[in-house]
């Protein structure tokens, strides 16, 4: 029952608010989301523990504000997620601009497959759309299943319908279409900041320690492809900013374990920048560092 109600509550999003004026939509996001800050459900409290560690010295007012300030953010990823299919080309090249662009365009056109690895910040969605529709230029990507089965198709639909190749989570099978794209010079976009398969990286992450998926730094060793974080954030603009961060290199020396332990640090220093920067459009409402998985299995 609560599977079917929460495919249907999505469905409900994506017939709804798609037809909404975007002003409307603005203000419906923004009152789910004080809604939701107010009555301090779980999602709002462990993104109040996670900012935490983000702003250490912030006190408790501050971290209401900011978690308050990251539940508008997250509406507002949603509100704009529903309503992507409905943007003109117009409307999706002004959607973003982004800092250092030139080191996508330039490794793209070089012939050179290019992995850009994201954390949850802002909306990486309309990232995509922009890659697609201003630069014209498809990418693969690899979206988590989820449950129930029917709601993993609307994502699939709905991001295959921006223009984006999406593959499942699970399976096996992904790695490897993915090296194939790479090679033959494409675009892998992978969002890299919290490990699914409970069998990630290790690395330091704001002074302690959290998994993060290997597949970035591993696609980046077998193919050659260039791997290059990316950031975004909101500002009080329509416009979404981002940018792109110097590429990281694959050492030249140490075993395969090494190297993929050293990129993903590398990886995770660069969200940090970035979340650090804009801590309130971090969306991650679930437990990320193993401190904190620990706590939850005692």
């Amino acid at each position: 029952m609560r599977d079917r109600l929460t495919d249907a509550l999505y469905g409900l999003g994506w017939g709804v608010v798609k037809k909404l004026p975007e002003p409307a939509a603005a203000r419906l996001g923004r009152t789910i989301a004080d809604t939701a800050w107010k009555r301090r459900g779980k999602g709002v409290l462990r993104l109040e523990a996670n900012l935490a560690r983000v702003v250490p010295d912030a006190s408790a007012e501050r971290l209401a504000e900011l978690s308050k300030a990251g539940m508008r953010s997250y509406m507002r990823y949603w509100m704009e997620s529903f309503r992507l299919p409905t943007w003109s080309q117009d409307r999706a090249r002004r959607s973003f601009d982004a800092i250092d662009i030139h080191r996508l365009t330039d490794a793209l056109a070089s012939g050179r497959g290019v992995v850009l690895a994201l954390p949850h910040l802002a909306n990486w969605d309309v990232a995509g759309v922009w890659v697609t529709r201003a630069l014209g230029v498809p990418f693969t990507t690899v979206a988590e299943r989820l449950k129930p089965e029917s709601l993993y198709d609307r994502f699939v639909a709905y991001r295959e319908s921006l223009g984006m190749e999406v593959l499942p989570h699970t399976g096996g099978a992904a790695f490897g279409t993915l090296a194939r794209r790479l090679r033959d010079g494409g675009l892998v976009c992978l969002v890299a900041d919290r490990d699914l398969s409970e069998s990630g990286v290790e690395v330091k992450f704001f002074g302690d320690t959290a998994r993060m998926p290997a597949g970035p730094a591993l696609l980046a060793q077998q193919t050659g492809a260039l791997l290059l974080p990316v950031t975004l954030w909101y500002d009080e603009t329509s416009v979404m900013k981002g940018r792109v961060h110097p590429p990281v290199e694959v050492p030249e020396t140490g075993t395969r374990a090494e190297k993929t332990s050293s990129m993903t640090q590398a990886l995770a220093d660069a969200f940090a920048t970035g979340i650090a920067e804009h801590p309130e459009d971090w969306h991650m409402l679930q437990r990320l560092w193993l401190a904190d998985l620990e706590e939850r299995r005692t």
